[in-house]
């Protein structure tokens, strides 16, 4: 018998975390799962750590790669994964024991190619906050109606959701290699290629606030990919007549500070430039030549 869900984990440098990830995913209500966990590339005790519970536990594939960034890692296991829907999760983060099988029940019920959840991050300092909140039960038919409820392109999370693996194999749905921000691209042509969308209440992923993770801190690089990023949905929202929240249409974004203080902002947009003062107050906008 296949599998009913594919558990995707890419893993690196989080030894800390990762066995209370792990005991999550291994003790989940659905038992008729694969798990498959890309160790890419890290240099601390993880790889230790899955070979121990893969020894323990039949249903875990462990693949041990060169660092190639998250989306690499996804897409060799996607390549694997032989379950009727793919469910991805990060090595800090864990679910609730019963995630999956709320998930993949609830997308049954509906022959829904995608089951969405609420997220909660969870912060070191022990503070919680809802980062995504699903209050109902509710299918989803149109590409904008899927946008909305799942707060996208803003809230571009692939942890939260299942797919229907034949749905990302037939529309090639694959991540972009090699840079940061990798589940935007995925997220909006998954959102829109794919067909209904059912919301899933009471059930809950657990967001890791890792402050050294690779995405916390915004360098150079991962600022030009986060603008790579936006300027991709711009592109795929006007071939196909996509209308989201004007934040997301930002091509550019200039701050000018004194003292770590903000006292300029611009922003740019395809046809606009507007500036705020103290990067809040909007006091001048110029119209760009096309």
């Amino acid at each position: 018998m296949l599998p009913q869900v594919s558990i995707i984990i890419p893993i690196y440098n989080v030894e800390k975390f990762l066995s209370r990830c792990l005991e999550s995913v291994v003790n989940q209500t659905l038992r008729n799962i694969e798990i498959i966990c890309i160790n890419d590339g890290s240099t601390d005790n993880s790889y230790e750590i899955l070979k121990k519970f893969a020894a323990q536990d039949e249903r875990m594939i462990v693949i041990n790669q060169d660092n190639k960034g998250p989306g690499a890692a996804r897409n060799v296991a996607m390549t694997m994964a032989k379950g009727e829907y793919i469910g991805f999760i990060d090595g800090d983060d864990w679910i609730e024991l019963n995630y999956f099988e709320k998930l993949y029940d609830t997308a049954k019920k509906y022959d829904a190619d995608m089951a969405c959840c609420s997220i909660i991050r969870k912060y070191p300092s022990f503070k919680t906050r809802k980062k995504l909140d699903i209050k109902e039960e509710k299918l989803y038919h149109s590409a904008i109606e899927k946008y909305k409820i799942t707060e996208s392109p803003r809230k571009c999370y692939v942890y939260n959701k299942i797919y229907k693996r034949s749905k990302l194999d037939f529309h090639k749905i694959r991540f972009p290699e090699g840079v940061f921000f990798e589940d935007v691209a995925f997220s909006i042509r998954a959102l829109y290629f794919l067909g209904t969308l059912v919301t899933v209440p009471k059930t809950t992923y657990y967001y890791w606030v890792n402050y050294k993770s690779t995405t916390r801190n915004m360098t150079n690089i991962k600022q030009e990919d986060l603008l790579a990023a936006r300027q991709d949905f711009i592109e795929f929202s006007k071939k196909y007549h996509i209308i989201c929240d004007e934040k997301w249409y930002i091509k550019k974004k200039i701050t000018y500070k004194c003292f770590g203080i903000p006292l300029m902002k611009i922003k740019e947009w395809e046809t606009i430039k507007r500036y705020y003062l103290f990067a809040f107050f909007p006091i001048f906008e110029k119209r760009i030549s096309l």
